[in-house]
């Protein structure tokens, strides 16, 4: 408890961590945040040339929105991996990129993960924002689902920053780390119905056994890619299931990250 009233009275240095991770982001580029656009946009473009021109594959119509487009219901998905994978990426190597800052002065060095996690957000944030006004121009209806939309913005930030933390400390003692949680992100986004829909894996299953689909669910990110899916793309409340899976597992994972990162944090000027 003494260790979070220290996070609560430090807070100040918390926005002014994200304001610099903001700043420096894209400093010394011509667009600018614009760049937070660009790529989703130009990933976006990549898997509509291969899945719906090459492969020929449409996605249903939301239900009940009725709003069809492989980009827009790719983008409902794209958008919430991104953050995931950005706030995971950043924030495993946020402690040892500030090597320099944590041996001079002491400060809360949990802030340096929680300023990946607000400042990926802002731009999220934004992106979201982007992708809610296109989806009512070809005819969806966010808006009513916004204050639930925020709620399961907040859970996967917790859970993100939670396993950022844990692979936070991990870097320190093995730099290899990063490396390695580079190449389980890009296995992992396939084994997540971001680009392809679940009912491909359903009918798997049904030809090898129900366990398959069954461990398949298991992943955390699956049940997350489909509530924005059901909230943004079909615009209705997801199932109940899903919504405990992921307050389960945000919750689990940022009280792992913090009594970890707290536990380990007073040695990190040592190691580094």
């Amino acid at each position: 408890m003494t260790y979070f009233k220290e996070l609560l009275t430090t807070r100040e240095l918390l926005i002014n961590l994200t304001m610099r991770e903001v700043k420096g982001q894209y400093r010394r580029t011509f667009l600018g945040q614009l760049w937070s656009l660009i790529n989703p946009l130009a990933t976006m473009l990549v898997y509509t040339v291969v899945f719906l021109f090459l492969l020929r594959f449409e996605p249903p119509p939301g239900d009940p929105s009725g709003v069809e487009g492989y980009p827009l219901w790719l983008m409902c998905a794209l958008l919430p991996w991104s953050y995931f994978m950005r706030v995971v990426n950043g924030g495993l190597s946020s402690v040892v990129s500030n090597a320099g800052l944590i041996k001079k002065v002491y400060f809360p060095r949990m802030h340096l993960p929680l300023a990946v996690m607000c400042s990926v957000g802002i731009t999220w944030s934004l992106e979201m924002t982007v992708l809610a006004v296109v989806l009512m121009f070809f005819g969806a209806m966010p808006l009513p689902f916004i204050p639930v939309i925020f709620f399961f913005m907040v859970l996967l930030a917790l859970f993100a920053v939670g396993m950022a933390m844990m692979l936070a400390i991990v870097n320190v003692h093995f730099r290899d780390t990063q490396h390695f949680v580079g190449i389980v992100l890009q296995m992992w986004m396939f084994l997540t119905p971001i680009i392809y829909p679940i009912s491909f894996v359903e009918n798997r299953a049904e030809a090898v056994g129900e366990w398959v689909l069954f461990l398949y669910r298991l992943n955390p990110m699956e049940r997350f890619i489909a509530v924005f899916r059901n909230l943004l793309y079909d615009n209705r409340l997801p199932d109940l299931a899903d919504t405990l899976f992921c307050l389960g597992f945000a919750l689990s994972f940022f009280t792992l990250g913090y009594l970890i990162f707290s536990r380990n944090e007073k040695r990190l000027a040592e190691l580094l």
